[in-house]
């Protein structure tokens, strides 16, 4: 009876530890049943927005991102050797990864827009991350940064490169950036996105809102192509007074190829916009791709491990 009453009770805690063992897979969104969907885009950006993706926990990306000059128009074409001779903006950052879910950054931008010598901060966290099997359909990440301007404070009050205060030199985004991954080859995302500028110009808007709509194509293993374009939501009463000062705004369009070359991402884009930060080609763009006003510019990222798996057990 003591044997049968022992087998008993091995078969009960079997069953038991099975069970559970069912349970938790059940609700792992990690384990083969919820597979995450990996490279939904190649890089943390897609053209100047950014995407979904994040650096992995410990590591260092070393970004260099340019833009030339008017690559046609009036201030292009073989004189500037199509804008070659020109630089709108330059941007040279650090961005690190915390966790594989969040993720940080400093950077230094020449400005391409009407402040300049700007300094960002910036923070990225991922919610949520879509799954092969649909049990969550996209990826979820918000973004945020704040931007100061270093430049010297123009004479005139009146100039929006004007600085009363510390405060007047800052800036700030926040953005809601949601992706899908269509098969192997398409990606799609749209980004909600939010400016404020402590100082702007007379008319100008200090709270902006806009929507980015971008996009990959998959061509090859190491290649993609990839669209971006952003709608800002400008008042009629600021446009029409810009515009009886002869300044136009356009949304921001980009197109590009993206190749990855080991631990390298090289990135070759075209866009109407001069400037890299968020703060600045949302809500000031002011040239034309149907004008010639269109540059070509490039983004290098290179990543590195700071720390092995084993450092952090010691």
């Amino acid at each position: 009876m003591k044997m049968i009453a022992i087998m008993l009770l091995c078969c009960s805690i079997s069953a038991w530890c099975t069970a559970q063992d069912d349970l938790s897979r059940m609700f792992d969104t990690t384990g083969p049943k919820h597979k995450r969907v990996l490279y939904t885009y190649k890089g943390t950006r897609i053209i100047l927005g950014q995407s979904t993706e994040m650096l992995r926990k410990h590591e260092l990306d070393f970004r260099i991102d340019h833009r030339f000059g008017d690559a046609a128009g009036e201030f292009g074409g073989p004189k500037t050797f199509f804008g070659t001779d020109n630089s709108t903006d330059i941007r040279i950052a650090f961005e690190y990864g915390i966790t594989d879910q969040l993720m940080v950054g400093l950077g230094r931008s020449k400005g391409g827009g009407v402040q300049q010598q700007l300094i960002d901060a910036l923070v990225k966290y991922r919610l949520l991350q879509q799954t092969t099997d649909n049990y969550i359909p996209v990826s979820l990440a918000v973004f945020g940064n704040a931007t100061i301007s270093c430049m010297t404070s123009a004479d005139d009050e009146h100039e929006p490169t004007y600085f009363g205060t510390t405060t007047d030199r800052l800036s700030y985004v926040a953005q809601a950036i949601v992706s899908r991954k269509f098969g192997d080859r398409l990606s799609l995302t749209l980004s909600p996105t939010y400016v404020h500028r402590n100082r702007v110009g007379y008319q100008d808007m200090n709270n902006m809102f806009a929507l980015g709509a971008s996009g990959r194509l998959k061509i090859s293993k190491r290649v993609g192509f990839v669209m971006e374009y952003y709608f800002p939501f400008r008042s009629q009463e600021s446009k029409d007074y810009f515009k009886s000062q002869g300044i136009t705004f356009y949304n921001p369009l980009g197109a590009g190829i993206e190749i990855e070359t080991g631990g390298h991402v090289f990135r070759i884009n075209f866009t109407n916009s001069t400037a890299i930060q968020e703060s600045q080609f949302i809500p000031e763009t002011v040239s034309s791709w149907l004008q010639g006003q269109y540059r070509w510019g490039f983004n290098i990222s290179r990543r590195f491990t700071l720390f092995g798996k084993k450092d952090w057990k010691k």
